[in-house]
């Protein structure tokens, strides 16, 4: 009879080779998942220099400051998200299971047109504290027992990030994107079943409000004989975002700035304080329930993208696009400049497209695309100087 691995039961003659213990197998196939899986283990403590000590607390102004070197403008907003998660990490690393008070968590509901920086906002204080991060997409999700994945699911991601350990993952941080493709879908009773609208918001209030959640592993959907990791969310900070379209209409409704007829004609002029003046009652309108609002106890909104913002964005930031690009002609030893008139084409047509910050690569790529194509026959100087011709020439 052919030796098997008792791991994997491959036979000898599909593997390079079989190690013999007593009575047992192990191929070379096994070993190096398994020398993976250690390997990665101790990536993640020296990855994160706060293992340890798990929470490294920042102060506001720290926070604040770190996220203005990736962030232009929302200063309202990372003012808020600041003190929102230095108070929830304070109260993670200094209050006493046995005290009297309990404070409540922080999570954060974040509103904003496309392209503002909502998720770039939760990856920047995650990377500053040193914590876990992942980011789940609400619209994948369906109530339990349908097509799609359990809202479980989403502590799943987390745990793997660092590699299924419990401990660490009870600290970390979840972006839950597109919240809004959530929403109930009519007010109005429905003979057919929201799957993916109410019964959504439902089953994403326990893991909001801090329980013990049996986690499936691998993910997906939970069946009977699967094997359930325990998570605690209470100290895992959720921040939730979505761009709520038709939100704005609902305020100026309810706030009598424009009537129903008028509204199209007066919406630039209002459009920048719509947001602002956001209660709860507006999002229940919308199509979220009143419990799952209550599970955001901080609710604030980015502002839109003006055309200064966006040139700021395209060449300040410490990632910025232009840095970006600088750099990796640099890696060829070519020097890359761009003009102040280039710069304001490319973010014309990104205002034109819609798309916020994102939009800015789209254009710089039909920009830079054939240069990097023929990167061997740039002139002989290694300077590549970009200006208002060039670029009106390569995006029209």
């Amino acid at each position: 009879m052919e030796k098997t691995c008792n791991f994997c039961n491959r036979k000898k003659s599909e593997i390079t080779f079989l190690v013999s213990g007593i009575n047992s197998y192990i191929c070379n196939f096994c070993i190096e998942k398994t020398y993976s899986i250690i390997h990665n283990k101790f990536d993640i403590k020296k990855k994160y220099k706060n293992y340890e000590n798990i929470i490294n607390v920042k102060k506001p102004k720290e926070i604040k400051k770190f996220l203005d070197q990736y962030i232009i403008g929302q200063n309202e907003t990372k003012k808020i998200i600041s003190v929102a998660v230095y108070n929830h990490y304070k109260k993670i690393k200094f209050l006493k299971k046995n005290e009297d008070i309990e404070i409540e968590k922080s999570n954060i509901l974040l509103i904003g047109n496309t392209g503002t920086g909502k998720t770039l906002l939760a990856k920047s204080i995650s990377k500053f504290l040193e914590l876990p991060f992942t980011i789940a997409d609400a619209t994948t999700l369906t109530e339990a027992g349908y097509v799609g994945e359990d809202v479980e699911s989403i502590l799943t991601k987390l745990l793997q990030s660092v590699n299924y350990d419990i401990n660490f993952a009870e600290k970390g941080i979840v972006f839950i994107d597109e919240i809004d493709k959530i929403s109930k879908k009519t007010s109005n009773p429905s003979i057919t079943r929201d799957v993916s609208g109410e019964g959504v918001q439902q089953a994403l209030l326990k893991i909001l409000e801090g329980s013990i959640i049996n986690v499936p592993p691998q993910g997906g959907r939970k069946h009977p004989d699967q094997k359930m990791i325990p998570i605690n969310t209470e100290n895992i900070l959720f921040i939730a975002g979505g761009t709520f379209d038709g939100l704005e209409k609902i305020i100026s409704y309810r706030t009598n700035q424009i009537s129903p007829i008028s509204f199209f004609s007066k919406k630039k002029k209002y459009q920048k304080n719509f947001l602002s003046k956001i209660i709860g009652n507006d999002l229940i309108k919308f199509g979220l329930i009143p419990e799952l609002i209550g599970r955001f106890p901080i609710i604030t909104y980015l502002d839109p993208l003006n055309k200064n913002v966006l040139k700021k964005i395209l060449k300040e930031p410490k990632n910025s696009l232009i840095k970006q690009y600088k750099k990796l002609f640099l890696m060829d030893k070519i020097s890359m400049n761009i003009s102040d008139e280039a710069l304001d084409i490319i973010v014309d047509e990104t205002i034109k497209l819609g798309l916020g910050a994102r939009g800015l690569r789209y254009f710089c790529e039909k920009i830079f695309i054939d240069y990097f194509f023929n990167i061997n026959h740039i002139n002989e100087n290694k300077v590549l100087n970009i200006d208002k011709n060039l670029v009106l020439k390569k995006l029209f």
